[in-house]
């Protein structure tokens, strides 16, 4: 049934648009996934486009929400609102190259859209100008931009759209076939897609996404776009994609400067605060460590997407530079990224994987060395369920062990849980509550062991821990320990408030003292950044001292949010 459509581009038409994006891409994530092949076969391109969009519905939907609530009949949000919600909204969950691209691309048509003042970008001339914007500020944001990508499919799409004349229907067909037309070409551009008999991944993305823009303003769906694999049906292709080994699980796209086999090792994302002259900084320093160089955004928020051999360097210079969050680091695993054609398939699942969410840097090398798959929280900003199933994903297991280290993530990660079961995963979560619970459960793990003995040992190990942090208030507050003030030290056991103090060694070692009148056998200490060693060191004197045959184990988590995590076993 044909749709109503809009006349001319207004805050309806982006949610509209949004809405039908995120469907079509949603209807082919498995074919995009599956011809994912530059720069390397890692199956996740068409998931990735959906998660970045996903993002940004979810921006534009609670900008109309809003205004819905309470607000009287006929009020809604702006042009300028509607646009820059789903702006930000991609750009905070672009996901791999492929989705960082795609942020920046729906950012370019929001400067333009936003524009306010005498004569509003809201008609077809309007749309021309946000395309042409759209594709040149997506190919700046590419250190070494490559024909044969999403960019090139992007660049005639704008040329397509301004030799249209008509109204928003009119530009935005032309600009959906000159996609179409950019995106058989393709593989004639870029060598490896001709070698594998595919059109480019991210390219196909965008002609879904530029084919849900002419439903928005015609009511009425394109034709099917360019067959993923001439003369083959889009089924044959998929199947012989997945039969070669193009999809894997690692969740990138490329579409700059490839990186070839034997590439970089890690795949870096971040978000960045930082302001235009130190992001220059950084495009130079990351430029000279990797490839796949992509860096977008604008008034002080960056998203940042590299890939590199040394994750450490890549995040120092994001230090540098500014305040970077929302860190991604994944390893590539050796038959699922950087893959010869006609090289090796796809490595088999490993029986059994541990994926965990971690608050800190330090922490998510303490259990990266123990084997898990991490996913770095930072405090105030809980991942989403997409963010675990996607570590779920990259852990590549048959058999998954889920420790979500935080009560407030529950939910979350029994959703994420759910999700990975349809994929035919076998997840046991495990409802740890801090990390050093999760600690507890890592280290008694025996992947050798029957799926259900392993998940009830480390079951029992997590819940045989008990658990305290020491953190900073912020504001004056009622607690169970009476009123704190901003600037106190509050000593929080079992995630209540037990201690309010002025000092930090003080009031861990009264948190201390309180856990260890129940007993425990090993006592372990995660000192924040902002921690003194000499925190950890009267602790540990002060259970030697005190605690017969109690062992103390210290170790440092980073940003982690509280100054001091205690577990007691």
């Amino acid at each position: 049934m044909a749709q109503v459509p809009q006349t001319f581009f207004d805050a309806l038409a982006v949610r509209t648009w949004c809405g039908h994006a995120l469907r079509t891409l949603g209807g082919a994530r498995e074919e995009i996934d599956a011809i994912n092949v530059y720069p390397v076969a890692d199956g996740d391109t068409g998931t990735n486009l959906y998660l970045t969009l996903e993002s940004a519905v979810g921006a534009v939907e609670a900008v109309f929400s809003g205004y819905e609530v309470g607000a009287a009949e006929g009020t809604g949000p702006s042009l300028a609102e509607a646009v820059r919600a789903m702006a930000h909204g991609a750009l905070i969950g672009a996901r791999g190259n492929s989705g960082t691209i795609l942020a920046q691309l729906l950012r370019g048509m929001a400067q333009v859209l936003a524009t306010e003042g005498e004569a509003p970008h809201t008609d077809a001339q309007g749309l021309r100008l946000a395309l042409r914007h759209a594709a040149d500020s997506a190919r700046r944001a590419v250190a070494h931009p490559v024909e044969g990508t999403v960019l090139t499919v992007a660049s005639a799409a704008a040329d397509a759209a301004e030799g249209a004349e008509g109204d928003c229907g009119t530009v935005a067909r032309a600009a959906y076939e000159g996609a179409r037309a950019a995106l058989a070409v393709t593989p004639g551009q870029l060598a490896v897609l001709a070698r594998a008999g595919v059109v480019d991944a991210g390219g196909r993305g965008l002609v879904a996404v530029l084919s849900a823009l002419v439903e928005t303003f015609t009511g009425e769906a394109p034709g099917a776009p360019v067959p993923v694999r001439p003369m083959h049906t889009h089924a044959e292709a998929v199947a012989e994609a997945h039969a070669r080994g193009v999809a894997a699980a690692a969740g990138r796209e490329g579409c700059a400067d490839g990186a070839e086999p034997g590439g970089p090792a890690f795949e870096v994302i971040y978000l960045l605060e930082a302001d235009d002259r130190a992001v220059d900084r950084l495009r130079a320093r990351l430029d000279a460590l990797g490839d796949s160089l992509v860096v977008v955004g604008g008034d002080g928020l960056w998203n940042v997407h590299v890939h590199v051999d040394d994750a450490g360097a890549a995040m120092e210079a994001g230090v540098e530079a500014g305040r970077p969050y929302r860190i991604r680091i994944t390893h590539f695993g050796l038959g699922d990224v950087h893959t010869r054609a006609g090289g090796p398939p796809p490595r088999e699942p490993v029986q059994r994987a541990v994926v965990a969410v971690v608050p800190g840097e330090g922490l998510a090398g303490l259990y990266a060395e123990a084997g898990a798959t991490t996913v770095l929280a930072r405090p105030g900003e809980p991942p989403a369920s997409g963010e675990l199933v996607d570590a779920v994903r990259r852990a590549h297991a048959r058999e998954v062990v889920l420790l979500p280290n935080d009560a407030e993530l529950r939910h979350t990660a029994a959703a994420a849980a759910e999700q990975a079961r349809t994929e035919g995963i076998r997840v046991a979560l495990i409802p740890t509550r801090s990390a050093v619970q999760g600690i507890a459960a890592l280290a008694v793990h025996e992947p050798e062991r029957r799926f259900d003995e392993d998940v009830v040992s480390m079951t029992s190990a997590a819940g045989a821990t008990r658990y305290a942090e020491v953190v900073m208030a912020e504001r004056q507050s009622w607690t169970m320990a009476g009123i704190c003030q901003a600037g106190d030290v509050l000593g929080l056991i079992e995630g209540d408030v037990a201690v309010i103090g002025a000092d930090v060694t003080t009031t861990a070692e009264t948190v201390l003292d309180r856990m260890l009148q129940a007993g425990g056998e090993l006592v372990t200490l995660v000192l924040g950044d902002e921690t003194p060693d000499t925190v950890a060191d009267r602790l540990e004197a002060r259970v030697r001292e005190s605690y017969l045959a109690v062992d103390t184990v210290v170790y440092r988590g980073g940003r982690q949010g509280a100054l001091l995590l205690i577990g007691v076993e």
